[in-house]
């Protein structure tokens, strides 16, 4: 079983300067809720119940947050307020919270790499990049169709989704045969291509399934692209060695690591509840 999820969320946030100067990106609201929260329920519904977190400097909010705040307990008990700490305090009670930091930005695969202390080498976990923000109102959760899989493939697992021709520049890129519908054998995959050297317009983002021989892997991997530790390049070489599944999830996935895409999910979301209302 897939008990454990990492949170690389150590990147300074530069598209959202000054608002990141002193809050990291993964806290900001979407509607009521912090980035970093949709991800960790997100992964509760796949069934991970211990979030190991990968921080930086100036990253003290995100702990405080999956914490208890006994001054603002204190202050709005009995009010009308109070049931809106309702959804923090579930996560509280049911998740461990566990950090470390990543001291440099070296690449995603370097941040992966620092989390082996936190999820260990015996068990397949899952990681998820709180500025992509994925949502399916029709059915499972991205994460949570992702681990069914793995419990299919037991391997490597990443979601794919397609993106224009003209921005395969901006992701990591899969080469593959499809399997079947939606999944695909990866043979190749390329960090942020040239267009005209992308071997197709599958892009990887930022929801993955890893087993724990992938530590290994990193270890041996050169720096790649913009000279980071690119997981991209792990998996590609992983791939070759064993199977590596890229997975064309149904849903929904809001850039939020860019201002478009923020504003995009925030009117998502509040056309959402007005519904509701």
């Amino acid at each position: 079983m897939i008990t454990k999820c990492l949170f690389p969320a150590a990147g300074y946030g530069t598209r959202f300067l000054p608002a990141t100067k002193a809050m990291p990106k993964e806290m900001l609201p979407i509607l009521t809720k912090p980035l970093i929260q949709y991800g960790v329920e997100e992964a509760m519904d796949a069934g991970c119940n211990v979030m190991a977190i990968i921080t930086g400097r100036g990253k003290r909010s995100i702990t405080d947050h999956f914490d208890i705040s006994y001054e603002l307990e204190h202050q709005i008990k009995d009010t009308s307020k109070d049931k809106m700490l309702d959804g923090i305090r579930e996560i509280i009670q049911k998740c461990t919270f566990t950090y470390t930091r990543q001291n440099e930005m070296k690449g995603l695969g370097d941040a992966i790499y620092k989390g082996n202390v936190l999820v260990g080498f015996s068990n397949p976990f899952a990681v998820v990049l709180a500025d992509d923000l994925c949502v399916n109102p029709e059915g499972d959760g991205v994460l949570k169709q992702m681990v069914n899989l793995y419990n299919k493939y037991k391997c490597c697992i990443v979601a794919i989704m397609e993106v224009p021709h003209e921005d395969v520049y901006k992701y990591g890129v899969i080469e593959g045969s499809e399997i079947e519908d939606g999944v695909f054998m990866v043979s190749n995959m390329v960090e942020k291509p040239d267009i005209d050297k992308a071997p197709s317009n599958l892009a990887v983002i930022g929801r993955y399934i890893l087993t724990p021989d992938i530590f290994d892997v990193i270890k041996n991997t050169k720096p790649g692209k913009n000279g980071e530790l690119q997981i991209t390049d792990a998996l590609c070489e992983h791939a070759k060695k064993g199977m590596v599944i890229a997975y064309k999830f149904k849903g929904k996935r809001f850039d939020c690591g860019s201002v478009e895409g923020f504003v995009e999910a925030t009117n998502y979301f509040y056309n959402l509840e007005q519904a509701k209302n």
